[in-house]
C-alpha cells in the first residue's frame, strides 16, 4: 500500500478571500485609481504645454517617470506575492493599488488577526479574524489619504511661507523635504538587519556611480535609468545576503 498523497492545506477563509464577490468589489477601486492616473497625466501634459515646455521635453519627462517607476513596482510586486498568500488576491490587489506599501499592509493584517490569537499563515484563521485584518488594513490607511485629500491644496502655500518670499529658497526646501522623506524611510531599514543594510548601501553606491558616469560621459539615458537600476541593485544585493549569510543582527 503506497503512501497517501500529500495535498496542500488551504485555510478555510481563503475561499472567501478569493471569492468572485471580492474580486468584483475591488474593480471600482482599481478603476478609480487608473482614472486618476489618466487625469493627472493629461493635466500634466496640458499644464506643461501652457508653461512653454516642448513636446520633446514632455516626452523625456514622461519616459523618465516610467523608468523610475520600474524599481518600486518590482518591490511592490514581490511584496504583493506575500500578501496574496495571506489575505487573498482581491484584497492584495486593491490595497496595493491604493496604498502601495507592503511595509504597512502586512503588519496591519497581522495586527488584525492577532486580536483573535492568530498569526498570518496559520491554517485555522477564522472568517471573523480575516475580516478584522481587512478592516484594520482599510481603516489604518485612511489617515494619510484624508491628509492628502484635504491638505494638498495648502501645501504650496506652506512651501511659499517657508521660503519667506525668496524664490531661491524654494528649490532648496523642496530638495530638503525629498531627502528627509527618503532618509525617514531608510533609517528603519538600515538597522533592521544585515540584508537591509547591505541593500541600502549597495543601492546608494550604485546610484552615485551611475550619476558620476552619466555626468562624466554626458549620457542622458543613463541618468534616466539610474534610480530604477540602483533600486534593482539594492534589491538583488539584499536577497543575495539573505540567502547566503543571513542576518548578523
Amino acid at each position: 500500500m503506497g503512501l497517501p498523497e500529500l495535498l496542500p492545506v488551504v485555510p478555510a477563509y481563503m475561499d472567501i478571500a478569493n471569492s468572485r464577490w471580492l474580486w468584483l468589489s475591488t474593480l471600482p477601486v482599481v478603476a478609480i485609481v487608473l482614472l486618476q492616473a489618466t487625469i493627472f497625466l493629461r493635466r500634466a501634459w496640458t499644464d506643461g504645454k501652457e508653461m512653454g515646455l516642448s513636446d520633446e521635453q514632455l516626452k523625456s519627462g514622461f519616459k523618465t517617470g516610467v523608468i523610475s517607476a520600474i524599481g518600486p513596482s518590482v518591490a511592490v510586486l514581490v511584496g504583493m506575492l506575500a500578501l496574496i498568500a495571506t489575505v487573498g488576491g482581491p484584497v492584495a490587489w486593491m490595497r496595493l493599488t491604493v496604498i502601495g506599501s507592503v511595509a504597512f499592509e502586512l503588519p496591519a493584517a497581522e495586527l488584525g488577526v492577532s486580536q483573535f490569537g492568530y498569526s498570518l499563515g496559520d491554517g485555522d484563521i477564522t472568517e471573523e479574524a480575516y475580516a478584522t485584518a481587512v478592516w484594520t488594513m482599510t481603516l489604518g490607511g485612511t489617515g494619510w489619504l484624508l491628509v492628502s485629500a484635504f491638505g494638498t491644496p495648502y501645501m504650496e502655500q506652506a512651501r511659499q511661507k517657508l521660503g519667506n518670499g525668496k524664490e531661491t529658497l524654494i528649490p532648496i526646501i523642496s530638495s530638503a523635504a525629498m531627502l528627509g522623506a527618503f532618509a525617514y524611510f531608510l533609517t528603519g531599514e538600515v538597522v533592521a538587519g544585515t540584508p537591509e543594510t547591505g541593500s541600502v548601501a549597495a543601492g546608494g553606491l550604485a546610484m552615485l556611480l551611475l550619476l558620476q558616469v552619466a555626468d562624466y560621459r554626458d549620457i542622458e539615458w543613463l541618468r534616466e535609468w539610474a534610480l530604477g537600476t540602483a533600486m534593482m541593485v539594492g534589491l538583488l544585493v539584499g536577497i543575495a545576503i539573505q540567502v547566503t549569510v543571513g542576518s548578523w543582527w
